[in-house]
């Protein structure tokens, strides 16, 4: 009696165990994607947020020195800029005794506007909705 050996199986993996591995790929792309897309949207935003909080503390700074925040139609103090993502603006209320700065964002977070004004109150316009608070999300009050 002669023993034979089986023969050898062929290495590597089969079609279908490449075709499972891809659509178990595919799908956590598909939701891995999206959310990672958001995430980096919202790390690009407390550059903006920093900018404008910083010139509207200089703003109150200039109020308690002068008593105004410029006059005609100009704030006294310029608006920073080459602020990634965003762009600030300034504009006098009340003849000088107010004022309101916004950060509109552009790029990746287009979708974003804050403002801050003179008595601190702050608001975020994301998309159509406006929000009482400055948000990263655009949806929710950060807390």
């Amino acid at each position: 009696m002669t023993l034979r050996s089986r023969p050898a199986s062929p290495a590597g993996f089969t079609l279908i165990e490449l075709m499972i591995a891809l659509a178990v790929l595919a799908i956590l792309m598909a939701v891995a994607l999206p959310s990672y897309n958001s995430y980096i949207r919202r790390s690009k935003i407390p550059v903006g947020l920093d900018a404008l909080s910083a010139f509207a503390t200089r703003m109150e700074q200039r109020y308690q020195d002068v008593g105004n925040y410029g006059s005609g139609d100009a704030c006294a103090l310029s608006v920073p800029s080459g602020v990634a993502n965003f762009t600030l603006e300034c504009e006098l209320t009340d003849d000088g005794q107010g004022f309101t700065a916004t950060a509109t964002g552009s790029g990746t977070v287009e979708d974003f506007s804050f403002t801050i004004d003179a008595s601190g109150a702050r608001t975020t316009t994301y998309k159509s909705s406006t929000l009482n608070c400055w948000s990263t999300k655009g949806t929710v009050c950060d807390t």
